[in-house]
């Protein structure tokens, strides 16, 4: 028994480099569907990082942000993937509070694409940082923060927590797979418990950063954070359920249709609440009257001539209804063809509501009653096509190798 330990170590030990060695192999190989896919996302990168790197040489000039409106398509980008990491965790809940065993076979598609989603925000900021060089100011041990006053500090704090969570997860349960080896779940669980918690956290956190800016009295909500996390419950799943079908055309991985039934029921009640949340703030907004919801004003109808947002809130909202309706329709959601149609509409539905939506209508009008209005230059989208489709890259490649490790191909053998 004592001379066998030693060579169980030894060949755990060697085993961590063959992991990463055939995961590497893993994501690079595939059929020419998968080359094609990634040479179009590998292509809009390089649009973006070529944006990008014109953006840090001239200037934030280049963008359509001003002292006005300082926050613009890179921050409502940021603040929708925040709600899509946490609604990944939407997959977690019923797996492992109410014991779910058939969501436990495709819960690792919701902590990968949480992974994914911190990865986009976290590119977000650093575009709308400007100057990159200044990025290790958000790094916990190594910038400076004001700790803990600062809502910005404990943003930072949550979301990188959240991305080390659910990467040791994710890492641990594929390794052990690999290892064709039962995990231990002491390894593992509480960290799945604690990333339930963690995820409302990042997002209540963000929408407190937003709320607790005195001066801008469109984001001043009790309403915010709950606004925010069922958003999240709506685009996560939403997301979900299409990447599900895609998996079950293209890969071996086979969600059963129970798992995608749970979520049609998570969708049926998030979409709800979403939509009575947003019902409430504007019946305040509007009934009540007053200076304060002039931002409210410009939203829906504009102000004084300045109509920039009012096609997206309208659209906005039509695609929330009929998405609504989709969902609380049986033999509509019994179909994939029109339930997939219903998850694009509330995913982009909640995209817009989260992004011009919200965080545009912060600033205008401005605290000295200005109306300057803003609309993203071609830099600007251009930066955030390449940070998506940089973020498609990383889910892509990270469910081609869960999906292969979890079929039990390449398994190593020690």
């Amino acid at each position: 028994m004592n001379d066998a330990t030693p060579v169980t170590a030894e060949r755990h030990l060697t085993s961590y480099p063959k992991f990463l060695w055939r995961s590497v192999v893993l994501a690079t190989d595939g059929s020419a569907l998968f080359y094609a896919w990634m040479t179009v996302l590998t292509a809009i990168a390089l649009v973006g990082f070529n944006a990008w790197c014109h953006q840090v040489s001239e200037g934030m000039i280049t963008t359509h942000m001003t002292d006005h409106v300082s926050w613009g398509l890179y921050i409502a980008n940021f603040t929708f993937g925040v709600g899509l990491a946490a609604g990944g965790v939407m997959m977690v809940i019923p797996a492992y509070l109410y014991h779910d065993r058939k969501m436990h076979d495709v819960v690792i598609v919701g902590e990968l694409l949480a992974i994914a989603a911190i990865v986009i925000c976290l590119l977000f900021v650093v575009a709308d940082l400007g100057r990159p060089d200044r990025f290790w100011h958000l790094i916990p041990g190594i910038g400076r923060f004001n700790f803990p006053m600062s809502m910005l500090t404990w943003d930072v704090i949550v979301l990188n927590g959240y991305l080390l969570i659910n990467l040791h997860i994710c890492g641990y349960l594929l390794y052990q797979r690999f290892l064709n080896r039962e995990p231990n779940p002491k390894w593992y669980v509480p960290f799945v418990m604690l990333s339930i918690v963690w995820a409302i956290s990042i997002h209540t956190v963000t929408a407190f950063l937003y709320c607790g800016l005195g001066g801008r009295p469109f984001w001043n909500s009790g309403l915010l954070a709950p606004r925010f996390l069922a958003s999240a419950f709506v685009s996560g799943p939403a997301f979900i359920i299409v990447t599900l079908y895609i998996l079950r055309r293209f890969s071996r991985i086979r969600a059963s249709t129970r798992v995608i039934e749970t979520l049609v029921k998570i969708l049926r009640v998030t979409v709800l609440i979403n939509l009575l949340m947003f019902a409430s703030e504007m019946f305040t907004e509007f009934y009540t009257g007053g200076s304060h919801a002039s931002a409210a004003h410009y939203l829906f109808f504009g102000l004084h001539g300045k109509t920039a947002l009012v096609p997206w809130t309208w659209s906005s909202l039509a695609l929330n209804i009929f998405a609504a309706v989709i969902f609380l329709t049986p033999r509509i959601t019994t179909k994939p063809a029109l339930l997939i149609v219903g998850c694009a509409m509330g995913f982009c539905g909640v995209w817009i509501e989260k992004g011009m939506g919200l965080i545009i209508p912060g600033f205008v009008p401005s605290t000295l009653h200005e109306i300057v209005e803003y609309t993203p230059s071609l830099v600007e989208w251009k930066v955030t096509a390449g940070i998506w489709a940089f973020g498609f890259m990383v889910f892509t490649v990270a469910l081609k190798i869960a999906g292969r490790v979890f079929d039990g191909d390449h398994r190593l053998k020690v």
